[in-house]
């Protein structure tokens, strides 16, 4: 199979690769749609920082050369024989994060912590390739719900979006602040919107800014010289409920104090590549509640995510619209994403094709609302 291989810094080569084989509770998944977000860009750019290259990953026990690819979908064309509930045909979703389901995080409801967590596209191969294993119970089936190949590697970004947005607690009616609409930007925009949030979006790129307009937000295009805080906080009545920092800027999450009310949530979902000074003085006297986010919980976050891809009328078209070549995965994926220069704010790849193709209309739309019980449970 061809298979995009990671070797080190700048070094990512297509090669033909051995058919995996699937283990007893894996799937075999022929992959038509995969997307590759900024750890990717990063890895590729100034890694190995994640990817395991020296000694194996203790939890997956991969060392070496690696396929990326994290976000990705695929439909099952082989099952380990201790399968149960997937069959032939069906079209998944895979969360990537691979968890033991048995450790104390994992009973806990944190499987994102779990004991021996690892990562396929990054500690162990992942779907830039025509094939790739999974285990089933990372896998969600979501033909179903209308999905097709390109709106099945959707999925497992905007459960990040949505484990971050539960973080900061929002509720219907607040209002929220993104800054930053990039990829997880975006989807954080449009599961804010759809909980029924008064949501602001931010950033410098007026493209992003008319997309994140489309998924539910007000927008506000920042200054490149001067605060975030500034513009944002003389536009609103108020200071806000929640912000969600998704730029890893060192100077937004400074901004983002500025912004929040007293009491009120900052989530900062961005990495920075440096520690931040932050105020904890205005922290202290505020009140103000700064958390954390990573990945997503397969069990809380997963399902839903699905659902609020499968939602959207008119598809996600203007996110995601082309899908790469793997022979065009560097030159136009990683290498403008490492420059700071994104084409699109999603970017997909086909393993199967020859040549950039329009990404279809993901299936969506064929949910024409969120139900009462996930508009329950994205503010859990």
């Amino acid at each position: 199979m061809r298979a995009a291989v990671y070797h080190g810094a700048r070094d990512i080569r297509i090669e033909e690769l051995p058919v995996p084989v699937p283990g007893p509770c894996d799937l075999l998944l022929e992959v038509r749609s995969a997307g590759i977000c900024g750890t990717d860009a990063l890895e590729w750019d100034c890694g190995p920082i994640l990817t395991p290259m020296d000694r194996p990953h203790p939890a997956s026990g991969h060392r070496g050369p690696t396929i990326p690819g994290h976000e990705f979908g695929g439909r099952v064309v082989d099952l380990g024989r201790e399968v149960e509930g997937f069959g032939a045909g069906d079209l998944v979703a895979c969360v990537a994060g691979i968890s033991c389901g048995a450790c104390a995080p994992c009973l806990a409801g944190t499987s994102n912590f779990c004991d021996s967590y690892f990562t396929l596209g990054i500690d162990g191969h992942g779907g830039l390739a025509r094939y790739v294993v999974a285990s089933s119970a990372a896998c969600l089936e979501v033909g179903r719900l209308g999905l097709d190949d390109d709106g099945a590697a959707l999925v497992q970004p905007m459960s990040v979006a949505l484990h971050a947005l539960r973080q900061g607690n929002l509720r219907p009616g607040d209002t929220a602040v993104v800054l930053g609409a990039g990829g997880v930007g975006a989807f954080l925009v449009y599961a804010a919107a759809r909980l029924g949030a008064d949501v602001l979006a931010v950033d410098l790129d007026p493209a992003r800014l008319a997309v994140a307009e489309a998924l539910g937000a007000a927008v506000l295009r920042a200054e490149p010289d001067s605060s975030p805080a500034s513009g944002v906080v003389g536009s609103t009545a108020d200071p806000v409920d929640a912000v969600y920092e998704v730029t890893g800027a060192p100077e937004a999450l400074a901004a983002s104090l500025e912004m929040v009310r007293p009491r009120g949530r900052v989530v900062r979902v961005g990495l920075g590549p440096h520690p931040v000074p932050i105020d904890m003085r205005r922290i202290t006297l505020g009140e103000i509640r700064l958390v954390g986010t990573r990945a997503q919980v397969f069990e809380a976050d997963f399902a839903d995510a699905a659902s609020l891809i499968a939602s959207r009328q008119g598809g996600w078209s203007d996110v995601a619209p082309i899908a790469l070549p793997l022979d065009r995965l560097v030159p136009d994926g990683l290498l403008p994403m490492a420059e700071g220069r994104p084409e699109r704010i999603k970017t997909l790849v086909d393993p199967w094709a020859t040549a950039v193709r329009p990404a279809t209309g993901t299936g969506a739309g064929s949910i024409d609302r969120v139900s009462p019980s996930l508009e329950r449970v994205i503010a859990e």
